[in-house]
């Protein structure tokens, strides 16, 4: 099975620095506790357009646990207007027919 990657995206509600601040901090500890280390981009033609990117996250229980811990420790979510919106991907194999 392929290690599923997240692709976490959301409109920024609030002060950028703020939220950039806090997003850095949950994203450190989710990297701390679980060894997923996410990245932070925006959107190119909205910079209000945040997405949080985690790859090859092998243990999907684990990640999932450590990022809403993070999450509520950093009150990331305040700065996510309208909710964050969580994505799952694989990749597409030689023998899954894709």
């Amino acid at each position: 099975m392929n290690a599923p990657s997240y692709f976490v995206w959301y409109r920024l509600a609030g002060d950028a620095c703020e939220a950039r601040s806090a997003v850095t901090a949950m994203m450190l500890d989710v990297a701390i506790d679980c060894g997923v280390v996410g990245r932070l981009m925006k959107r190119a033609d909205d910079p209000s357009t945040w997405m949080e990117v985690y790859e090859a996250v092998d243990d999907p229980d684990a990640f999932e646990h450590a990022l809403a811990e993070a999450l509520a420790r950093h009150g990331t979510a305040d700065y996510a207007d309208g909710g964050r919106h969580v994505e799952r991907f694989v990749a597409c194999g030689a023998l899954d027919g894709e």
